[in-house]
């Protein structure tokens, strides 16, 4: 989503990098380069124009513009103004250790049931006891949807039924909880496509029953601006404590998640980053901020990483004698932490290495999926049996060449290499792969 944005402003920043010193007009055409950039984003107006207010006073000043390195100091205050506008300090919604209740609103198609079975499902993974609530009793397919997905996760669904009123709801959650305690209570509530006076009535009257100690509303992030004076309504009738954008994995511009806190006032709690059920992360504004500017985002990178990690001691035992059928192992692992493209923007820097405009063919693995997968058990575990004969029948056999064959095996005789330089380490030396290298 930040795509377009991050280009912009890593291309302004390039035209001041290098140069010895920079002057208070230098500073200036690029911070307007900065707002146009902006405002090409999709951020709010008023947003815009006091971001590149904030970042003027400070850069246009003797400490910055006498320093050594001048561009590094204006990029360091972008950075920290960007953080700023993101929402500052991360915020996480609170979990009391008694039962938590969280109302989930938004306008219909923002994905508030499926966000909903998100948050079970990656609070569940944390230890905690979640029962979804499906209180949406408007789209006839709500409640079978969180039927499904509290089925898909193992967690219970209490279905509210037709003209239920909140009172009775609240009965039969309370005896509910009498016969299966749960600390973490989700409910859905019901949405319009547009905000009206008897959807905000439902909710404030169900909100007033309930208590609940999260309100938290559910933002489409595609939807850009138009998704922050919603926020606001809803803020000003029912109350919110927090926000949930979802869609962010999308190709609009990210306008709202750069204006929400500044408009609303309101932490981004989560993203939604993929429709699977595990595709929520937290929203960090310092790791969102980084990837924008290039910087990488070192940290997601590692938790994802850590978060599909099987056996270490198979995996580093496997490392001296790596085989094709490891190689797939490790592939398919990089593959669920997202796609390669996604991954390079964590990393500081990597983007640089592609040439421009160059893009990273994502149907590689699956290439290699399909040409391993058509080898015998023997072939994978024991690849120097591969003769001439066998390589034509398994590129036949996947769907690709001999050509794909060979480059598929000179690639894994790279890595195998590699794994060995990185297997022969002593336990604890490990100070990146680069070590293995250069000397």
């Amino acid at each position: 989503m930040f795509q377009s944005l991050g280009d912009r402003l890593q291309s302004v920043f390039e035209n001041l990098r290098g140069r010895g010193k920079l002057t208070e007009v230098e500073v200036k055409a690029a911070l307007r380069e900065v707002r146009i950039a902006l405002l090409e984003a999709d951020v709010n107006l008023e947003v815009a124009k006091d971001f590149t207010k904030r970042v003027q006073e400070k850069a246009i000043g003797s400490e910055t513009l006498m320093s050594l390195q001048p561009d590094q100091r204006v990029i360091s205050i972008v950075n920290e103004e960007l953080v700023e506008l993101l929402g500052g300090k991360a915020a996480q919604p609170k979990l009391k250790n008694e039962a938590n209740v969280w109302m989930l609103m938004g306008l219909q198609g923002a994905g508030k049931t499926t966000t909903a079975g998100k948050l079970a499902y990656k609070y569940k993974a944390q230890g905690r006891r979640p029962l979804l609530v499906a209180a949406d009793t408007q789209r006839p397919a709500a409640r079978e949807q969180l039927r499904v997905l509290g089925k898909q996760i193992n967690v219970p669904v209490l279905e509210v039924e037709d003209n239920e009123p909140p009172s009775r709801t609240k009965e039969r959650l309370q005896d509910y909880l009498k016969n299966d305690f749960r600390d973490l209570i989700i409910v859905d509530t019901a949405g319009r496509l547009q905000i009206d006076e008897s959807l905000m009535d439902a909710l404030a009257e169900l909100r007033d029953v309930l208590n609940p100690s999260e309100s938290i509303l559910v933002v489409d992030a595609m939807t850009g601006q138009q998704s922050l004076p919603v926020a606001n309504s809803f803020d000003q009738r029912i109350g919110i404590s927090g926000l949930i954008m979802t869609k962010l994995d999308g190709d609009a511009r990210g306008g709202a998640a750069l204006s929400a806190k500044h408009v609303t006032g309101k932490p981004i709690y989560f993203a939604g980053m993929s429709e699977k059920i595990d595709g929520l992360e937290p929203f960090y504004p310092d790791r969102i901020a980084g990837r924008i500017l290039g910087m990488g985002d070192v940290l997601t990178l590692i938790e994802k990483a850590k978060a599909i990690e099987g056996d270490d001691e198979e995996d580093i035992a496997s490392l001296k004698d790596f085989s094709l059928q490891d190689m797939l192992t490790q592939m398919r692992k990089i593959k669920r932490m997202g796609s390669f493209g996604d991954i390079l923007k964590m990393i500081p820097g990597a983007g640089k290495m592609l040439p421009p405009g160059a893009e990273i063919d994502e149907g590689e693995i699956a290439r290699i999926e399909a040409i391993i997968s058509s080898m015998t058990e023997r072939e994978r575990r024991k690849p120097a049996v591969l003769n001439a004969s066998r390589r034509k029948r398994i590129a036949a056999g996947s769907g690709t060449t001999v050509q794909d064959v060979n480059r598929l095996m000179k690639n894994y005789e790279q890595m195998k290499k590699l794994m060995k330089q990185i297997g022969r380490r002593p336990p604890g030396r490990g100070q990146g792969i680069g070590r293995g290298f250069g000397r």
